[in-house]
C-alpha cells in the first residue's frame, strides 16, 4: 500500500534552543536562507507524498504564514522587477496541500501523533520530525516508504549514535536481517549508558499504521505527563506486530540542538556555489587563529 500522507510534529517548545525559541517557532530558524521546516517539507514532496498535516502549537503560526501565499510581498517584487525572488516566494506559496491542526498542550510526540488521527483516516502515513534534517539524493523518508512497501507494517528510521548520546534517543533492541535493516524486538526510550541494550536510535522518521492510535491510546503518561510515541510502539510489539529499522542514508541534522543548527548552516551553506567560496577562505582564514 502507497503512502501518500506526511504528519509534521512542530508544537514543541524548542527549549535546547532558548533563549531564541522563546518568539520563534524553532522549525522556523533560518538554514541559509530557509527555516528548517521548508527543508522537511521538501523531503516529503520529494517522497511522493501530496497531502502533509502540520501539527502546530502556541506561538507557531508563523509556520502557516510561511507556507501561505503573500499578495502584498508579490506584489512589491513584481513592482520593483525582482522576478527571481518573486518566483521563490510564489512557488513556496504553491508548494503542497498543507493543513494544520494545533496541538493545546505539549503532551510529547505521541500526543501530537493522536491529533492527526482524524486526518490520516485510516491510511498509512509517514511522520517526519520538524527538528530533524536529512539530506540525500534518495529522500530518508521515501527510504523507509520503500521497506514499507514490502512489507506493510511500521518501519523506524534508525541510525548508529555514540554511547554516551543514547540517552537523548528512543533506542532499538534489534536483529539486522539485512545490512542497514533490524527486525525491532523491544524499543526502550531514552535509556541511560547502561540500560542501552544497543546504540541504535531512532532519528525523527516513521511510517506508521492507524493501528498506533489505539496505542497511543492505552500509554500512560511518563514524566512531565507527556505521552511517548515509542511507549506505543512497544505495546504493538507487545500484540505481535512486527516493526522494522530502517538506516537511513544521508547527512542528518539536528537542527533542535545548538551545535547541530550550526553544523547545518555551515555544510548547507557550503553546498550552495554563491557561498561556498567565501565560506571555505572565511573558514580557512580563522582556521589558523583558532
Amino acid at each position: 500500500m502507497k503512502v501518500k500522507k506526511a504528519v509534521i510534529p512542530a508544537a514543541g517548545l524548542g527549549t535546547r534552543l532558548l533563549p531564541i525559541t522563546k518568539s520563534m517557532p524553532k522549525e522556523m530558524l533560518p538554514i541559509v536562507d530557509k527555516p528548517v521546516i521548508h527543508y522537511v517539507v521538501e523531503e516529503a514532496i520529494k517522497a511522493g507524498i501530496d497531502d502533509i498535516l502540520i501539527i502546530t502549537g502556541k506561538g507557531k503560526r508563523a509556520i502557516e504564514d510561511y507556507f501561505d501565499r503573500s499578495f502584498e510581498l508579490e506584489y512589491y517584487l513584481r513592482e520593483r522587477g525582482k522576478l527571481e525572488e518573486l518566483k521563490q516566494i510564489e512557488e513556496i506559496g504553491e508548494m503542497i496541500d498543507i493543513y494544520y491542526v494545533r496541538q493545546k498542550k505539549p503532551l510529547g510526540l505521541g500526543d501530537a501523533i493522536l491529533h492527526a488521527e482524524k486526518h490520516v483516516n485510516g491510511e498509512p502515513f509517514a511522520v517526519l520530525l520538524g527538528d530533524d534534517i536529512v539530506i540525500d539524493k534518495n529522500p530518508a523518508i521515501k527510504q523507509l516508504m520503500e521497506i514499507f512497501e514490502r512489507f506493510n507494517t511500521p518501519v523506524l528510521g534508525v541510525e548508529k549514535v555514540s554511547w554516551e548520546n543514547v540517552r537523548r534517543y528512543g533506542i532499538v533492541d534489534g536483529r539486522e536481517i539485512q545490512k542497514g535493516l533490524y527486525e525491532v524486538k523491544d524499543l526502550i526510550e531514552k535509556p541511560s549508558k547502561e540500560e542501552a541494550p544497543s546504540n541504535i536510535a531512532i532519528v525523527g522518521r516513521y511510517v506508521l499504521t492507524p493501528e498506533i492510535f489505539d496505542a497511543l491510546r492505552e500509554v500512560k503518561p511518563g514524566k512531565g505527563g507527556e505521552i511517548q510515541l515509542t511507549d506505543a510502539l512497544r505495546i504493538l510489539l507487545n500484540k505481535g506486530t512486527e516493526i522494522y529499522g530502517k538506516k537511513v542514508e544521508g547527512r542528518r541534522y539536528d537542527v533542535g540542538d545548538k551545535f547541530g543548527f550550526i553544523k547545518a548552516n555551515i555544510e548547507l551553506a557550503l553546498k550552495r556555489e554563491e557561498l561556498k567560496l567565501k565560506l571555505e577562505e572565511y573558514l580557512i582564514s580563522i582556521g589558523g587563529k583558532i
